[in-house]
């Protein structure tokens, strides 16, 4: 079940791509530019490719590279049509020319996803080769050309983004988010690092909550709990944030998963076919602006909107993709939900394994139990998909990061010890194979 979903998704990762350039649509809406953050998930995406047999190392290597070449050497200013600025990238940009797209931000967080998937590439193609080691060299150049410290903005916590038009926009990553990997990346930096303090005050905006009994630092989203999680590994190791409540992120974050299944089972706003295998509530697309009435009650319908647990907003809209990612954190609960979604559902599953969301409580005059299913697919949502299966296989990509000195330099300056992190100097667990020629 695992190897079909994995193979059917990673095939957004082969046909969405501009081939002249690497960019990655961010949809598979007609007209769609790339996202940056799915150019990321897909190049550390090739990887996996290779080792399951998905892929050639040769062609991997061949889209790896155009793809890293092409953003090396793409237009970095303050124009309001060039391809980023300071080492930044623009969260979307045009297919075709890879400059930006639709007045799009320089995205601090789309860019550490870029980064991070361009230096999982950089650890794995380790061959000898011409095109391998320049593979290397570009992945450490687009790293180090980042300048993390000016996105501080004089503030004290990393900005969301900046806009040529406007400057820096007026949201700054406070409080538990998917921007850990952000500040390790800013944190490790060898040219433009952010200073310790920025990571301590990222977490003084952390909410612990006990819902359903269970305690951890909370966020509604199941994202959030995921994203991070795709690239580092951390089970066993802890800041000083975790360290004196005794347990990990890792343990958060199933934590928050079984808080997922739980709010489904006791469904609070009786939405159709929510239950113990019938779950996942994240940042999605939905079935859009509408007020209906089902089953002689009104209910409130959104299109895309940053959904959560347990205070909503909650309009019935579940995403499978979601439920795939925390396939590490507590696989007890997620492959019974991914079997069923797979039986009951079987008009979710299209050419790229499952599609983004359906919602069951959405009046329509459709056949079919579902109401209400999403056309298109997202890059962002394919791509965990891919590496989360792979992490709970083999931990490939944690493997890779684990050996990433930057990361590893900018864990221990965020204050994380133990576990793997204490053996990190002498290269790590080796918990995949590693990426041999």
């Amino acid at each position: 079940m695992l190897g079909d979903l994995q193979r059917e998704t990673f095939q957004y990762f082969v046909h969405e791509t501009n081939r002249e350039n690497g960019l990655i649509r961010d949809r598979t809406a007609e007209g769609s530019p790339a996202s940056i953050a799915a150019v990321g998930l897909g190049l550390a995406s090739y990887v996996v490719g290779v080792e399951r047999g998905l892929m050639s190392r040769d062609e991997a290597v061949a889209r790896t590279l155009t793809t890293l070449r092409f953003l090396w050497d793409a237009p970095q200013g303050s124009e309001a049509d060039a391809t980023g600025y300071r080492g930044f990238v623009y969260h979307f940009l045009d297919m075709h020319s890879g400059r930006r797209a639709i007045g799009s931000e320089v995205s601090t967080i789309d860019t550490a996803f870029l980064v991070i998937g361009a230096l999982v590439a950089g650890g794995y193609y380790n061959g000898s080769s011409e095109d391998e080691a320049e593979i290397r060299e570009l992945a450490e150049k687009l790293y180090r050309r980042v300048d993390w410290a000016w996105a501080l903005n004089r503030g004290t916590t990393l900005s969301h983004g900046w806009r040529p038009e406007r400057g820096f926009i007026p949201y700054r990553w406070d409080g538990y988010s998917e921007a850990l990997i952000l500040y390790a990346l800013a944190l490790g930096s060898p040219t433009h690092p952010v200073p310790k303090e920025t990571y301590d005050a990222w977490t003084k905006g952390f909410e612990w909550r006990r819902i359903y009994d269970r305690e951890y630092v909370h966020a509604g989203p199941l994202f959030i709990h995921q994203l991070s999680h795709v690239w580092l590994d951390l089970k066993g190791i802890q800041d000083d944030v975790m360290r004196p409540a005794g347990i990990d992120y890792f343990e958060n974050s199933r934590r928050a998963t079984y808080v997922q299944q739980a709010y489904a089972v006791r469904n609070p706003g009786q939405f159709r076919e929510y239950g113990e295998r019938t779950w996942g509530i994240t940042a999605s697309a939905g079935p859009g602006d509408h007020v209906c009435e089902v089953d002689g009650q009104e209910r409130r319908f959104y299109g895309y909107v940053a959904r959560g647990v347990p205070d909503g907003p909650d309009d019935g809209t579940l995403s499978p993709w979601a439920v795939v990612a925390s396939l590490p954190f507590a696989p007890e609960i997620v492959l019974p939900t991914i079997g069923h979604y797979d039986e009951a559902y079987p008009e979710m599953r299209h050419a790229y394994g499952f599609r983004c969301s359906f919602n069951p409580t959405f009046p329509t005059e459709a056949s079919g139990r579902v109401g209400w299913v999403s056309n298109g697919y997202y890059g962002l949502n394919q791509g965990p998909i891919v590496l989360m299966i792979e992490n709970y296989w083999s931990g490939l990509i944690w493997s890779l990061v684990k050996r990433c000195p930057h990361v590893v330099r900018g864990l221990h300056r965020a204050g994380f010890r133990g576990g793997w992190l204490s053996r990190a100097d002498l290269g790590g667990p080796e918990n995949g194979r590693g990426g041999e020629a």
